[in-house]
C-alpha cells in the first residue's frame, strides 16, 4: 500500500541532501541570465568597449598627426607655402594656376 508518510520522509530526504545545490543554481540563474549585469549585457558592454578604445586610438593618431601638421605649418615656411597652394589653390603674382579635374 502507499504510505504518505513513506513518501514524505523519502522527499524531505531527498530535499535535505541537495537544497544547497539548487539554491546555488537558483542563485546563478538569477544573478547572470535575469539580472541586470546578465552574461548578453556584459559581452555587448564588452564589444562597446573595445569598439571605443580602438576609437580612441585613432583619434589619438589623428591628433598626433595634426600636431604635427600645426607645428610644421607654423615654424617652416615652406610648408606653409605649400599647403596653402595645395589646399587653397594660392598662387604668387605673375603665376597661373591650373586646377586639373579628374572624372
Amino acid at each position: 500500500m502507499f504510505h504518505l508518510n513513506d513518501y514524505y520522509q523519502k522527499y524531505k530526504s531527498m530535499w535535505m541532501k541537495y537544497k544547497y545545490g539548487l539554491v546555488a543554481v537558483f542563485f546563478f540563474i538569477i544573478t547572470f541570465v535575469v539580472g541586470d549585469s546578465n552574461l548578453v549585457k556584459r559581452y555587448s558592454y564588452d564589444e562597446k568597449i573595445r569598439d571605443l578604445e580602438k576609437e580612441i586610438k585613432y583619434y589619438r593618431k589623428e591628433i598626433e598627426t595634426s600636431q604635427k601638421k600645426i607645428n610644421d605649418l607654423r615654424f617652416n615656411k615652406e610648408w606653409l607655402e605649400r599647403y596653402a597652394r595645395e589646399e587653397y589653390f594660392m598662387k604668387k603674382e605673375n603665376e597661373d594656376v591650373f586646377i586639373i579635374i579628374e572624372k
